[in-house]
């Protein structure tokens, strides 16, 4: 059985996130795969992505992939990372297209006209660059050597907004409080990017592997 699937439907280079789980996951097999088949066997899965939701959206479905997402979302531990996070959403303001409905609430973009500082200062989106991931559920596992308010490595436009707050994981500061990471079950998604986010980013990779919800 493959330990990790990560889901490749053609948004973006999946070669850092393989690296990495690698690198906290030595002697199991990675695999990037667009094959439900391979995806449907694996003991756990990751589910990133990058680039614009209607797109992703798209070619995940011309790949035939949206059963396999569906139900190792439903069955086995599960990673979704920045659009990952977002397609498990009922709908985004970008584009204006339908997610995959796994969570319910939907994906809004930054009001970028009110974005500021306290002292004035007009913050830029697309949000980039290192902040504080504030955890709302400390007990959780995928946590576990993480502290409180440690830095990630975000880059995106629009966030998440769950219509239940119970499964915000986290959340951050930008201008507005927003949820960058959602846990359900044996889901957990992040608006981060862990395998840019040096050793914290580590460390979350390594609590997926041993993860067993």
């Amino acid at each position: 059985m493959t330990c990790v699937a990560i889901i490749d439907y053609g948004m973006g280079n999946l070669r850092s996130v393989a690296k990495a789980i690698e690198h906290v996951a030595p002697g199991r097999e990675v695999v990037v795969t667009s094959d439900p088949a391979v995806v449907a066997a694996a003991e756990r899965v990751v589910f990133p992505g990058q680039g614009a939701m209607p797109d992703c959206m798209r070619e995940l479905d011309l790949r035939g992939l949206r059963p396999a997402v569906l139900q190792a979302a439903a069955s086995k531990p599960f990673l979704g990372i920045c659009i990952g996070q977002q397609m498990l959403f009922e709908h985004s303001e970008e584009g204006d297209v339908p997610g995959l409905g796994v969570l319910a609430g939907k994906v809004v973009r930054f009001p970028e006209a009110r974005m500021a500082l306290a002292d004035g200062a007009r913050l830029k989106v697309p949000h980039m660059g290192w902040n504080e991931v504030w955890q709302r559920t400390a007990a959780h596992p995928m946590w576990e050597g993480i502290p409180d308010g440690e830095r990630f490595y975000f880059v995106h436009s629009y966030f998440v907004s769950p219509a239940d707050d119970a499964v915000t994981a986290a959340e951050t500061d930008y201008g507005l409080r927003f949820t960058s990471a959602v846990a359900r079950a044996n889901i957990f998604a992040v608006q981060f990017h862990p395998e840019k986010s040096a050793q914290a980013g580590l460390q979350l990779l390594s609590n997926f592997i041993r993860w067993a919800p």
